[in-house]
């Protein structure tokens, strides 16, 4: 059952990925620069992550334990960053379903990257030609996207 609400979390989650750029990019515009969205955006991020952090655990983080954290720890934070600009410059320029199916196809990539070396302390899962194929397949719908993308303009 856990499977199952993580599961419909995560798509949740998912289906408001390609929200984020275009809500940024008219907040960009209402605020007269582009990159203050994604600054206000993450305070509201935080703000978000505050209030669920005292509601789910009773306690806001300890702040004095940052001095304990390895740097590539904190990498997060600028990983989200980095995420948030690009989804909010590149949607709007390069459309939300082209910045969604490059996203999608990274991530995929990426974590089958990880997997198979346990990368950053995941678990090693060795991959399997049959995981290859499917990338391979995402690859391929990628370039008939972008290929049917060019001949629509």
């Amino acid at each position: 059952m856990d499977y199952l609400k993580y599961a419909m979390w995560a798509l949740l989650s998912g289906s408001l990925i390609p929200i984020l750029g275009i809500i940024n990019g008219r907040l960009g515009r209402t605020l007269g620069v582009t990159l203050h969205a994604p600054v206000i955006a993450s305070c509201v991020g935080l703000l978000f992550c505050l209030l669920v952090s005292l509601v789910l655990t009773r306690s806001f983080p300890d702040l004095g334990r940052i001095s304990e954290a390895k740097p590539i720890e904190l990498l997060g934070g600028l990983i989200m960053g980095f995420y948030i600009i690009s989804a909010t410059i590149i949607s709007p320029r390069i459309g939300v379903v082209n910045f969604i199916v490059f996203i999608v196809v990274a991530q995929i990539i990426m974590s089958v990257v990880i997997d198979n070396f346990g990368l950053f302390g995941a678990a090693m899962r060795p991959v399997s030609m049959l995981r290859l194929v499917g990338v391979g397949l995402l690859i391929l719908g990628l370039v008939i996207t972008q290929f049917t993308n060019s001949k629509v303009n």
